[in-house]
């Protein structure tokens, strides 16, 4: 690694590590100046949001907001924290596929929805499987794009976990492709992060990939 490239690193970890903490420092609005700015966005579609099917939508809208986003309040990490160290030696895989989730799209605002498969090859300790599901859910609840979704996932079990891999297959539609510009509903996105074993040892990829009934398992294949 040349100098260079070395500074370049450390300046996107410096810039990773202040990411929660300018996140925390933006000023939150208030309820009713967030439901004022949807009553600009129905008068910028064309609409009265004075008539009657309209009248309480703003409040609608931001109370749906609350749910759509609530992963900004959740900590991924402190949902990983309990472990159980009484497995028996159980070493084999420990994966949970289909976890269905809805996330938004951060550069227009609309769903992205689909299904993650996560599994992880435990060192000497486990996590109960619904926290998997929550992690997933932490980040889907956020303004995404797929890729950085899957990063987080991945990247927050393996460092809470300490475990000999990580695997993170998700697969989503997302509505800024379906519903409007290119329009081609039906199309579906493939991302992954391979960690641990999982990303140096074949076998144990084409595990997880047929464990989840992946395509991919048969080639044995798997950009990570």
């Amino acid at each position: 690694m040349t100098m260079e490239s070395g500074g370049a690193l450390a300046a996107e970890e410096e810039a990773n590590d202040k990411e929660p903490a300018a996140r925390a420092a933006v000023a939150r609005p208030s309820r009713e100046e967030a439901e004022r700015a949807v009553e600009v966005l129905i008068r910028w579609a064309g609409d009265d949001p004075g008539r009657e099917g309209l009248l309480n939508t703003p409040e609608r809208v931001v109370k749906a907001y609350e749910g759509f986003f609530e992963g900004y309040h959740q900590d991924p990490v402190a949902l990983l924290e309990r472990t159980f160290e009484e497995t028996d030696g159980y070493d084999e895989v420990v994966a949970l596929r289909n976890i269905r989730f809805e996330s938004h799209c951060e550069h227009h605002i609309v769903p992205i929805i689909g299904r993650a498969h996560v599994a992880y090859l435990p060192d000497k300790r486990v996590i109960g499987i619904s926290k998997l599901a929550r992690v997933v859910e932490a980040y889907a609840k956020r303004l995404q794009i797929q890729e950085k979704l899957t990063t987080q996932i991945a990247n927050t079990i393996n460092d809470v976990l300490r475990p000999k891999g990580v695997a993170v297959v998700i697969e989503a539609a997302h509505q800024c492709m379906t519903t409007r510009g290119v329009h081609k509903p039906g199309v579906s996105m493939v991302t992954s992060r391979m960690l641990g074993r999982f990303r140096s040892d074949p076998s144990t990829r084409r595990e997880f990939l047929a464990l989840i009934g992946s395509d991919a398992a048969a080639g044995g294949h798997w950009e990570s």
